[in-house]
């Protein structure tokens, strides 16, 4: 057709004229529309994941804090309240007014360019190409200003409504009755003076968090401490960076009770998965490690293949042998919702799957989610008491926070786990549980907060 350009091949499917080439039809002209509007708002707002902005943030809010006169300091906005991704970084600072912290923050070595410069705002963009805004605030509003940067804006529009409704005025700079500020020092009295207690700011959403508060609803959430275990990591057997036994000695060193080990099926070719003999071969070491470990228990596992047509990529003796059965889609990512959901479907009705991997296949910017009835595919695994995953790698977090909240409803236990496929990963632990908690995710709807003996009573009897 001569289409040389996005413009151009946007004009073509708008126009109807890309199914009249032979192969293609009028689904796959919807679908490449549906992409140009998705890169389009791609580019509308830069977003990086929030696992990046961390790197940049947490170490220029460290030398921030070390600035002479600076009390206290905080990265706001959608990084505070654990958003998957970040499209900018908001630091508040509670400083002395002789602190020079507004021109250390100019000056910080990783800032290329000065967008704005002044002694209470300020704001750069870093090398890395994140742009960061500064807000000096005195310390009688800190806790105002810091709960209205964290936002969002529906949480706050809510919140300054209640406080409408006490005669009060809510906005950065403090509460206030009349002219009289009456609160703001800290959050605690920005959230008092509505009547409300302190909410995580994962939870500030408006999605019901304030009646939750008012009705002491407001869940338990969970928290990295909890974490007892780590359930999907792989080695140098398939796509692996490290050695069992060094993944072994990372997970125990981080004071784990047990980890699993899941390297790939033989489906991924290109990942070197294991078969059969393989997978005997690596449960053999799995049981010597395990006489060799003090305080550690590995369990023998797989992360085994989805096909196509619902079936497992691994044949039936050797998913009873193993402890661990983690089923995941690594291919097709494109079938039709029906089609997809069915063979999904399929899969979770075999009697050896305990955990259902990264469920929808989306990577944050560049894959996104499949299309199913994840609606459907969640009531299956809670009604045959599948596990489901909520994948710790940052570019998948996967399941969405409103997939995790929605699986806890129905009765689901979600495992948090790393897809580690080395020792450093398996620190990625962290931004797991961020995503769960704004699923508002409690430590008793994760299956990894379990001791051992309790874990395995959640999988499926039989194998133990």
């Amino acid at each position: 057709m001569g289409i040389t350009s996005l413009t151009q091949l946007e004009r073509a499917a708008r126009s109807k004229r890309i199914r009249e080439i032979r192969g293609f039809g009028a689904k796959t002209e919807e679908r490449i529309l549906e992409e140009l509007q998705a890169r389009v708002a791609a580019g509308a707002e830069h977003r990086v994941a929030r696992a990046v902005a961390a790197q940049y943030g947490e170490a220029l809010l460290r030398y921030l804090r070390a600035v002479p006169g600076v009390r206290q300091a905080d990265i706001a906005g959608s990084f505070r309240r654990c958003r998957d991704t970040v499209g900018d970084l908001d630091i508040l600072v509670d400083a002395e007014r002789a602190s020079p912290v507004a021109g250390r923050f100019a000056a910080y070595p990783e800032v290329e360019r000065v967008l704005e410069h002044g002694a209470t705002r300020s704001s750069v963009r870093l090398r890395s190409g994140i742009q960061v805004d500064l807000r000096v605030l005195p310390a009688k509003s800190y806790g105002s200003g810091l709960h209205y940067f964290t936002g969002s804006k529906a949480h706050n529009i809510a919140v300054r409504r209640l406080g409408q409704q006490h005669g009060l005025k809510i906005n950065e700079y403090g509460v206030f009755r009349g002219r009289r500020q009456v609160g703001g020092r800290t959050e605690d009295e920005v959230f008092g003076a509505v009547g409300l207690p302190w909410i995580p700011p994962e939870l500030r959403e408006d999605r019901g968090e304030l009646d939750a508060a008012r009705e002491g609803r407001l869940p338990r959430l969970v928290t990295l401490a909890s974490i007892r275990g780590d359930l999907q990591m792989h080695t140098t057997e398939s796509d692996g960076r490290e050695t069992l036994d060094a993944m072994a000695a990372a997970a125990e060193a981080m004071g784990y009770e047990y980890i699993a080990v899941t390297d790939h099926s033989p489906a991924l070719r290109m990942v070197r998965g294991l078969d059969r003999a393989g997978f005997r071969r690596q449960m053999t070491r799995i049981d010597r490690l395990n006489a060799r470990l003090a305080k550690l228990t590995v369990l023998r596992g797989a992360e085994v293949d989805i096909r196509p047509d619902g079936s497992l990529d691994l044949d039936d003796a050797t998913l009873d042998a193993l402890d661990l059965v983690v089923v995941s889609v690594h291919s097709k990512f494109d079938l039709p919702e029906p089609q997809q959901t069915a063979r999904i479907l399929k899969a979770l009705a075999h009697p050896a799957v305990d955990v259902l991997g990264h469920p929808t296949g989306r990577l944050l910017g560049r894959r996104p989610a499949m299309r199913l009835d994840l609606d459907r595919i969640l009531r299956e695994a809670a009604d045959r008491g599948v596990l489901v995953e909520v994948n710790a790698q940052p570019e998948r977090l996967d399941l969405d926070d409103l997939a995790c909240r929605a699986a806890v409803n129905l009765g689901i236990k979600l495992v948090i786990s790393t897809d580690a496929h080395s020792m450093a990963e398996l620190r990625f632990m962290r931004w797991g549980v961020d995503q769960a908690r704004r699923g508002w995710v409690r430590k008793a709807d994760v299956a990894n907060t379990r001791p051992l003996e309790r874990l395995l009573e959640l999988l499926h009897a039989g194998r133990h």
